[in-house]
């Protein structure tokens, strides 16, 4: 690439934290108007690089030049004034404040010296309609957002700063579907196509050479190789970053056994209409839907994690419904949910590994319910650490200090030691590297031969497809159809998952 052309330059960037070396002597360079894409494995050093170049992050070592002149940011809001901007992988979103105000916080439009709210108001209206999110009110508080929506807003709210010329985006499409991945193609090609920079970081291979015009591998904090986009094929990008080949596990369809789980006419508002289905011992049964189609709500409300208005829930070949009213309940009953919100809803992001592994199976690690055992608990931890290769210094150190990819690993490694007998799996992969990912769905096809009934919902469908038995499709809150595997196609689960909207549509 042409000095000319380099929008950003980066040499020797070094970067350590208490045991680990997390960035080593990295070199980058990005052009004005292009995607240049980062993957490696969870722990590589993706997101602390992105994190350097956002003034997030000092780095130890190194040296950067934005746009021909020295670089070296003080903190975020220096890199934004110089046209630097990220959208991080964990939403930094403030939750009390309305949509509106995370997407202008710092720069909120004034009038006669007060904040100009319809200003802003009809602002983040365009910037949400951008992204598919007409249907949110821009005075809604962002806590009561899906983990979807908030990563729309983050992003919106990156697109939004003027001025921005170089954007980095964190895993931007962990927690969204088909058709928001789209609008945040077309989204970034925008950007591209007015010359800013974009730095994707992203786990996804299959988008990352649809949309990079380059790719950068890191592997233990350094740069394994830079390629072109075009003709770089998902096997050499795998080898490259886990450094040999990774085969998909198959889906060998066996006999289910007998009903582990029925829901009956589930309801919750609008975003829970009816909800009615079975699942069966040795049986992974897939949910897909668009965002916002209520699957996430769906298992909330099974679990007891959000109070279900009506329906039942029965376990096992029981003739009686279940009494789930809270998690604890749930839990008790044989059922586990790895929830879709890692952060906020599934870890205790200052404790350790360990304490957080054993957190649901407590009476495995302690001597007559009152005293942890320490050495069981420690043992428990590193089996699940090695079986999930989960990268820490030590089964001590705390969850909010690892990878997203990794805290993903610890809550998997929860519910694997708590041994239900209904699993469910709200996006499971999330923000998960492609060798944690295969790792992660040979783990499910296992709990299924175990016989264990095992729920997945996923954004992906080609993750459904590879793994699922059977795939119910919800759209707007009703559970519309259930494809059979070998009876469906991307365009059958699409079409159904937008049929409830278009019902919708033509009732009003």
């Amino acid at each position: 690439m042409p000095a000319s052309s380099a929008l950003l330059e980066i040499r020797g960037i070094a970067k350590s934290f208490p045991g680990v070396q997390a960035l080593a002597g990295v070199d980058l360079e990005v052009a004005r108007g292009e995607v240049h894409a980062l993957v490696g494995e969870n722990g590589a050093g993706k997101s602390t690089l992105g994190r350097v170049i956002a003034g997030v992050t000092r780095p130890d070592g190194g040296a950067m030049r934005l746009r021909g002149a020295a670089y070296a940011p003080s903190g975020k809001a220096e890199a934004q004034r110089l046209g630097v901007g990220m959208a991080m992988q964990e939403s930094n979103l403030i939750e009390t404040l309305t949509v509106a105000e995370n997407i202008f916080l710092d720069r909120m439009p004034r009038r006669f010296g007060l904040i100009d709210r319809r200003a802003m108001e009809a602002a983040a209206r365009s910037h949400l309609e951008a992204f598919g999110l007409a249907g949110i009110d821009p005075r809604r508080p962002v806590g009561s957002l899906g983990v979807g929506q908030r990563q729309l807003v983050e992003i919106a709210g990156a697109v939004a700063r003027r001025g921005c010329e170089l954007l980095i985006l964190d895993e931007p499409s962990a927690a969204l579907a088909g058709r928001e991945v789209e609008l945040l193609f077309a989204r970034v090609r925008e950007l591209r196509a007015g010359g800013a920079g974009v730095i994707y970081i992203s786990h996804r291979l299959e988008e990352v050479r649809r949309l990079a015009d380059r790719v950068t591998v890191l592997r233990d904090g350094r740069v394994v190789a830079t390629r072109a986009a075009a003709g770089l094929g998902s096997a050499e990008l795998i080898r490259l970053m886990v450094g040999r080949d990774a085969d998909p596990p198959r889906r060998e369809r066996a006999a289910a056994g007998e009903v582990a789980l029925r829901v009956e006419g589930l309801r919750r508002g609008r975003a829970v209409r009816g909800v009615t289905f079975e699942m069966r011992s040795g049986e992974v049964l897939g949910l897909a839907g668009l965002m916002g189609s209520g699957r996430t709500e769906t298992v909330r409300a099974i679990f007891g994690a959000d109070r279900a208005e009506a329906g039942r829930v029965f376990l096992g070949g029981s003739r009686e419904p279940a009494r789930i009213r809270s998690p604890r309940d749930a839990v008790r009953q044989g059922l586990a949910l790895l929830t879709e919100d890692r952060k906020e809803q599934g870890l205790l992001l200052p404790m350790s590994l360990r304490a957080n592994i054993t957190l649901a199976r407590m009476r495995s690690v302690s001597r007559l319910r009152a005293w942890i055992r320490p050495r069981a608990e420690g043992s428990t931890c590193e089996r699940f650490v090695r079986a999930l290769s989960v990268r820490c210094r030590s089964p001590e150190q705390p969850v909010r200090e690892l990878s997203g990819g990794n805290q993903q690993k610890v809550l998997l490694a929860r519910w694997l030691h708590r041994d239900a007998e209904v699993l469910i799996f709200d996006e499971p992969t999330r923000g998960v590297d492609v060798a944690a990912k295969l790792e992660i769905h040979r783990l499910l096809l296992e709990l299924a031969a175990r016989g264990k009934a095992v729920l997945v919902v996923s954004s992906e469908l080609e993750e459904l497809m590879a793994l699922c038995d059977r795939i119910a499709v919800l759209s707007a809150g009703r559970l519309v159809d259930t494809f059979e595997r070998g009876a469906w196609s991307q365009d059958a689960i699409l079409a159904a998952a937008l049929s409830g909207y278009m019902r919708d549509a033509r009732s009003q």
